[in-house]
């Protein structure tokens, strides 16, 4: 990742799946709305099983969910908030893995970001 870049961070969770809809109650303070795929797409997804993300916003911080799946970013490089960092914490947490299966491929690191004087780090 260059110094610039927005921050980017994709995680997942292994043999399991979580409820989008008890996610969207939980995290309410940051739900957007719901994002489905275009219909081509979805007709031809290997699974068979709910393809929508939940859409999240923070102040700079923005994650896209899924059953299996969590995509953070940033349109724009800017520090994290105590806000961005809470969302952050919490998608870690729900979402632990750093690659897609427990073979060790396509293992993704965290990208460097700053945090917001005050915010927790």
């Amino acid at each position: 990742m260059k110094k610039n870049e927005p921050y980017h961070f994709v995680r997942f969770l292994w043999a399991a799946t979580v409820d989008l809809e008890a996610m969207e109650e939980e995290l309410a303070e940051y739900v957007v709305g719901w994002r489905s795929p275009p219909e081509t797409e979805s007709k031809m997804h290997v699974h068979l099983y709910d393809l929508r993300e939940l859409k999240l916003k923070a102040d700079t911080l923005n994650a896209f969910i899924s059953l299996t799946k969590a995509v953070l970013f940033q349109k724009e490089r800017a520090p994290f908030t105590p806000k961005d960092m809470e969302l952050r914490k919490r998608i870690l947490e729900i979402y632990p893995r750093n690659r897609p299966t427990p073979l060790p491929f396509l293992v993704t690191d965290e990208p460097k970001f700053e945090v917001k004087e005050g915010a927790p780090a």
